[in-house]
C-alpha cells in the first residue's frame, strides 16, 4: 500500500457475471482512481461471503477467477492496486471473529438483508448468513479504509461497521480508522433492460434479456438493446414517466460523456428503434476493448496464476498491521 493516500476498499462476490450496471456505476471509475495522488485501491473477491448460499464448488472457483480478469480487462492494475481473493488472506476470518465478540445479537438480528435472505433460503439459515456484516466490517477494517463504495442496501452493514469500529475504540484507544460511505458522484444508477424500475442486476438469471453481461457477444447485445422496454408516445426524453427512455440516457450518455441535455437534442428527431440501435452500438464499442482484453487473459493463464499468488502475499503483508495491533490489545499472547 502507498503511504500518505486514503484507502478506498470495495468487495463483489463472485456468484453471477459483471454487467453494464457493474461497470458503468462502480468499475469504470475503480480504474480511473488508480493514479490519483488521494486514493489507493483495495478491491477483493469476497469469496468467504459467497458460501451463505450454497455453491457448486467447481462454478465458484471458476466466476471468482473471471472476476479477478474482469477486473484486470476494465483497467484495474494489479501493480496499482491490490486486487485479490478474500479467501486467501486469513486475517478477514480472524478478525471477523473477534468482531463478533464486539457485535451484539440484537443488532444482527436487525440487519434487513439477513431478513430478506432468510425468507429466500428459508432451507438454509446458517449462521454464516446471520454474521455476514461482522464479516464485511472486518473486510473493512482490516486495511485501514477510509472510504468504501457502497449502494443503498448496504448502508445498513456500513453503519454498523462504523457502530462496531467506534465500540472497539472506545474500549482499546484508535485501532480503527472510522470509515466513510463513498457515493461516487460520477458512474450512472443502471436499470434492468426489460424492467427499468429495478436495477440491473447479476444475479438476474431469471430474464437474462434484462441485463447485459460485459461478456456478451456483439451480436446478443444488439438483441438485447432492440428488446429494451420503452414508453408510451415517441419523444426521446429523461422523464419521471418514461423510466425505459430515461435508464436508455443514462447507460448513453455515461459512454459518451455527454450531457443528458446533449443526448436528448442528439435524438430530438430519431424514433425509438433508431436510438436503442445507437445505445446499442455505443455500449458494443465501450465494452469491445474490454472483452479482447479478458480473452487476451483467458488464454494466458500462467500470467494469470502468477498475479493472484502475488497479490495474495501483498494482502496477507497488508492485513498483518491492523490484525496485530487488535491481538495485542484483547490480549492474545505474542
Amino acid at each position: 500500500m502507498q503511504e500518505g493516500k486514503k484507502i478506498i476498499f470495495s468487495g463483489m462476490q463472485p456468484t453471477g457475471e459483471p454487467h453494464l450496471g457493474n461497470y458503468l456505476g462502480a468499475l469504470k471509475n475503480w480504474a480511473s482512481l488508480q493514479d490519483s495522488n488521494e486514493y489507493f485501491g483495495i478491491y477483493s473477491i469476497v469469496d468467504m461471503h459467497s458460501i451463505t448460499v450454497r455453491q457448486d464448488p467447481a462454478e465458484l472457483r471458476k466466476k471468482a477467477r473471471n472476476l479477478f480478469m474482469s477486473y484486470m480487462a476494465i483497467g484495474i492494475d494489479p501493480e496499482k492496486s491490490l486486487l485479490f481473493f478474500q479467501s486467501h488472506v486469513p486475517g478477514h476470518a480472524e478478525l471477523s471473529w473477534i468482531l463478533n465478540c464486539f457485535t451484539y445479537m440484537g443488532e444482527l438480528s436487525r440487519m434487513t438483508q439477513y431478513k430478506e435472505k432468510s425468507l429466500k433460503h428459508a432451507d438454509n439459515i446458517n449462521a454464516g448468513l446471520f454474521t455476514y456484516p461482522v464479516l464485511m466490517a472486518a473486510d473493512i477494517l482490516l486495511y485501514g479504509s477510509h472510504l468504501v463504495p457502497i449502494g443503498d442496501d448496504q448502508r445498513q452493514h456500513m453503519e454498523l461497521c462504523r457502530d462496531i469500529a467506534h465500540r472497539f475504540n472506545t474500549i482499546y484507544g484508535d485501532v480503527f480508522v472510522i470509515p466513510e460511505g463513498y457515493y461516487p458522484k460520477t458512474g450512472a444508477r443502471i436499470m434492468g433492460l426489460q424492467e427499468p424500475a429495478k436495477k440491473m442486476s447479476k444475479s438476474d438469471a431469471t430474464n437474462e434479456s434484462n441485463v447485459v453481461f460485459l461478456s456478451d457477444t456483439p451480436d446478443i447485445i444488439l438483441s438485447k438493446f432492440k428488446r429494451a422496454v420503452t414508453d408510451s408516445g415517441s419523444e426521446i426524453k429523461a422523464a419521471a414517466d418514461k423510466p425505459g427512455i430515461a435508464n436508455l440516457l443514462a447507460i448513453y450518455c455515461a459512454i459518451s460523456k455527454k450531457s443528458l441535455e446533449e443526448a436528448e437534442a442528439e435524438f430530438a428527431s430519431a424514433g425509438y428503434g433508431d436510438f436503442k440501435k445507437r445505445v446499442g452500438e455505443a455500449v458494443v464499442e465501450e465494452l469491445r476493448p474490454i472483452q479482447q482484453k479478458l480473452d487476451e487473459l483467458s488464454k494466458n493463464r500462467d500470467y494469470v496464476d502468477s498475479l493472484i499468488k502475488a497479490n495474495a502475499e501483498k494482502a496477507v503483508a497488508a492485513s498483518q498491521r491492523i490484525l496485530r495491533k487488535v491481538k495485542k490489545k484483547v490480549g492474545y499472547p505474542s
